[in-house]
């Protein structure tokens, strides 16, 4: 059930047993009930009087004045406070009497009144009430069980008022609260998925979108670890774009970038699933293909790449060495990486023999090297 769908007697768990036993923890017995009753003649003759001077003595406080704001808004609160006054007479001390003084810390803590003032102005009124009893009851016993048995009534009433208060301001942080661990799990999102874009910039080259060379050998380290625990070989491809620099330097440096891509994600295009492919820098790349031997990156890789070049009719000639692990033989990356960059330089070498012993050819930028 919503919070809304309940009274504040019902919110509160406050039933005929609860009210009966706070009038035990305040001391306000049926005698007590029953002098006040006495009294309630008196009071009701004297009420507009007993009013006029609290609100005189009210508005002389700025806070308050401020608070009260018109005309309209004070007579209202008069004709309250009349029944406010007139019911701590009327003996019937029930649900309804309870759920009224409840409502009265709701709305006090809703329109701002701050407990001090709230207190101030039951202060006000106990002295008012206490100087009309004392003027009106000659007899002293009776005057003394009139001022006690008020004075236990209105402690009755301030402590429900306050539960009221403070349940509201408990609620208002609890609802601060929850909006602050919203936010917080918000931006604890918003600061994951930033690390994680910072991340993904920071291993990734923002051209191609392959792994940058920062990542080629943390990632080969660790692949070399993995082929000889499994006793299987591991091939690195390098890759290199020839007579990149012609290019970018006849056709400028944006078409230049747009070869790169497109050589990127033609590798990305025939690598396998659990290859993985890099920028090594300018116009150079890498592929670590795991349980690949030499033959087999020469054979398969090296085919499919050239075979995906020649589909995309662009006449973007490659030069690839390939180079791999033995099972059982320890080799570094630097090793690795040398020997396939010298395999590669082998290719480069004999396009550039093809290349100017071929004046005029039109198949040296064709995608095949060797």
């Amino acid at each position: 059930m919503k919070q809304t769908d309940q009274t504040l007697l019902e919110q509160m768990r406050i039933s005929d047993f609860d009210i009966d036993h706070r009038k035990t923890l305040f001391g306000l017995n049926r005698a007590d009930i029953e002098i006040l009753v006495q009294f309630h003649s008196t009071v009701e003759l004297q009420i507009d009087h007993v009013v006029n001077q609290f609100y005189e003595s009210q508005t002389s406080v700025s806070e308050i004045a401020l608070l009260i704001g018109d005309a309209d808004t004070l007579n209202r609160l008069r004709s309250a406070q009349r029944r406010y006054v007139l019911d701590l007479f009327s003996g019937v001390y029930d649900l309804e009497y309870v759920n009224n003084r409840l409502r009265i810390g709701l709305v006090h803590k809703r329109i701002g009144v701050e407990p001090k003032l709230y207190l101030a102005a039951i202060h006000t009124l106990k002295e008012l009430l206490t100087q009309l009893i004392s003027d009106s009851i000659q007899d002293d016993m009776r005057r003394k069980q009139t001022l006690q048995a008020l004075e236990k009534l209105m402690m009755f009433d301030i402590a429900l008022v306050f539960e009221t208060y403070i349940r509201s301001l408990v609620s208002e942080i609890e609802s601060s609260k929850n909006k602050s661990e919203q936010y917080a799990r918000a931006l604890e999102e918003k600061v994951r998925e930033r690390t994680k874009q910072l991340e993904e910039v920071s291993r990734t080259d923002p051209l191609t979108g392959l792994l940058n060379v920062r990542q080629l050998s943390e990632t080969l380290t660790k692949a070399l670890r993995q082929a000889d625990r499994r006793h299987e070989p591991l091939a690195l491809a390098y890759i290199d774009i020839n007579d990149f620099k012609l290019i970018n330097d006849t056709h400028g440096h944006q078409r230049g970038d747009e070869i790169l891509r497109f050589v990127a994600d033609a590798i990305e295009q025939v690598s396998r699933e659990e290859d993985t492919c890099f920028r090594y820098g300018g116009d150079e790349f890498c592929v670590l293909l795991p349980n690949c031997s030499r033959e087999q990156a020469e054979e398969i890789f090296m085919r499919r790449l050239y075979e995906e070049m020649l589909k995309r009719e662009e006449c973007i000639s490659l030069s690839i060495g390939c180079a791999s692990t033995i099972p059982g033989q320890a080799m570094t990356p630097e090793a690795l990486l040398r020997a396939a960059d010298a395999n590669m330089y082998i290719m480069k070498n004999a396009f550039k023999s093809r290349h100017h012993s071929a004046e005029g050819d039109t198949h040296d930028t064709s995608p095949t090297s060797a």
